[in-house]
């Protein structure tokens, strides 16, 4: 299984995704996929496998992976303080690629029937799905 981890600004909730994936899932493949470079070099730092930045390096993995996880703002355009292009957002939300997403509630969205958690709860429960989606996956072969 191949899993985009999509993050912008300084990369400190894909970097915490990505830490937590690699402790559990050793042999993963994340693709981190940052907005700007600073995001993707802290994702890399955390471990992940390969990575690339900007709006193009996005669009064009977006549908070459298996899983997207990130915030839920990465599928808002002008997500992260406007760093989601309308062409990311699309590209994001056209894909094929299952999108876990976690609920982080910012500006003027907040999403309705979410708790309000500690985000590292939010970043083990996604670590947790990313885990059985896998096990289903291996069991299927």
């Amino acid at each position: 299984m191949r899993v985009a981890v999509i993050d912008g600004q300084g990369g400190g909730i894909g970097k915490h995704i990505v830490e937590q994936l690699r402790k559990r899932m050793p042999d993963l493949e994340i693709l981190a996929l940052g907005t700007n470079a600073l995001a993707t070099g802290a994702m890399l730092r955390a471990g992940a496998t390969e990575g690339a930045s900007g709006e193009s390096a996005i669009c064009f993995n977006a549908d070459r992976v298996d899983l997207v996880v990130g915030s839920f703002a990465i599928m808002t355009v002008y997500g992260l303080l406007g760093e989601i292009t309308p062409a990311i957002a699309t590209a994001l939300s056209v894909s094929k690629a299952d999108k876990l997403l976690i609920p982080i509630q910012r500006g003027n969205i907040q999403i309705i029937g979410t708790n309000r958690i500690p985000l590292p709860h939010y970043v083990e429960s996604l670590v947790n799905e990313v885990g059985q989606r896998i096990d289903k996956q291996k069991s299927k072969t």
